[in-house]
């Protein structure tokens, strides 16, 4: 007797989906993001890296000690190309063999420690803008979204003057957004507060 075909199931028409609500973005499990020299973004040897470090902040002024902190910025020439590598995998094992050693891929990935601070040793940036600048990432517990925001270096105060941002916020919100050099050179301390009295000048993206 020959097999009669089976026939589609008919559903009823579905109602639209509604979009996923936010959830907060911390905190992190420390497998998961951070990766071992995240925060050595110079090469080896380079004469003129910098070191950038500072603190994050909560509202009420405590340290946050399980941020994240993401750099992104142009090499010394002004360059955005970048390189490839800062987390490479082993072909064999598949763990993580760390960065190579030479190439700048402009890149970096900072846990906070216990006591909410963040160290990167970098190279300083060039200038894709009036002013040269480091672009900067947080990702905190308590937060809907992550944050963006910048780091200006204070010997370009003549380039710092003529950036479009900076020119654009009174002179209190524009110094969140300059590093402090440090007593010893090539030093600069960076604190991120995410609210209250000296919140951090944040950007949006549309």
């Amino acid at each position: 007797m020959p097999t009669q075909p089976t026939q589609p199931t008919q559903h009823p028409q579905r109602p639209p989906l509604s979009p996923t609500p936010s959830h907060t973005v911390g905190p992190f499990y420390g497998y998961a993001l951070p990766f071992t020299g995240g925060g050595d973004m110079a090469p080896a040897g380079r004469a003129d890296a910098i070191t950038l470090h500072g603190y994050v902040y909560d509202g009420v002024g405590a340290p946050v000690p399980d941020a994240l902190v993401e750099l992104w910025q142009a090499g010394p020439d002004g360059s955005l190309s970048g390189a490839p590598g800062s987390i490479r995998r082993d072909p064999v094992t598949g763990g993580y063999a760390g960065r190579n050693g030479v190439d700048f891929t402009g890149f970096g990935r900072i846990p906070t420690d216990a006591d909410g601070h963040w160290t990167a040793h970098t190279l300083p940036p060039g200038a894709p803008s009036p002013a040269p600048y480091i672009s900067v990432c947080v990702h905190a517990r308590g937060l809907l979204h992550h944050l963006f925001t910048r780091v200006y270096l204070p010997e370009n105060a003549t380039a710092n003057a003529a950036d479009p941002l900076l020119a654009s916020l009174p002179p209190a919100r524009r110094e969140t957004l300059v590093a402090t050099a440090g007593p010893q050179p090539g030093t600069y301390r960076f604190d991120i507060r995410l609210q209250g009295e000296g919140e951090t000048v944040f950007l949006e993206f549309r």
